[in-house]
């Protein structure tokens, strides 16, 4: 399994990437969490959760439901989302690390974090049951 790419190994941070999609009809939501150097390959997501095709979500549905502008997507957002219409995806590959470096909700800032911080108190907290796939 490919691990993600260091940013710093003196910070011992893996980047991640954080992506905004829904299905075709706009009415099933993810906030997918991989590793920063990874491609995207939409096909292998969907085999993942055994759902149809998805592609990114729409840039005012992201803000609407989210409260971010495309290029800052973080899993904060989980904290917007009271109604838990955004599912929350992590890549096995991401949780394997101790740290992650993600966005803090703009495009211009980041933050090294606890993966256990983000899984076990950030997404508790905001009522959001993680699912976890290998692509």
């Amino acid at each position: 399994m490919e691990d993600c790419v260091a940013v710093d190994e003196k910070l011992d941070m893996k980047m991640v990437k954080t992506l905004f999609l829904c299905n075709r009809q706009k009415t099933d939501f993810y906030l997918f969490i991989t590793c920063g150097d990874k491609p995207f390959k939409s096909k292998e997501f969907s085999n993942a959760l055994e759902i149809s095709r998805v592609s990114f979500a729409p840039a005012e549905l992201m803000e609407e439901m989210l409260g971010t502008k495309i290029g800052a997507a973080t899993v904060f957002s989980s904290l917007i989302d009271t109604e838990n219409r955004v599912k929350i995806v992590f890549d096995k590959a991401v949780l394997s690390e101790k740290y992650y470096g993600c966005s803090d909700g703009t495009t211009t800032g980041y933050m090294k974090i606890k993966t256990t911080d983000i899984t076990g108190k950030l997404l508790s907290f905001a009522h959001h049951i993680p699912t976890v796939i290998e692509v």
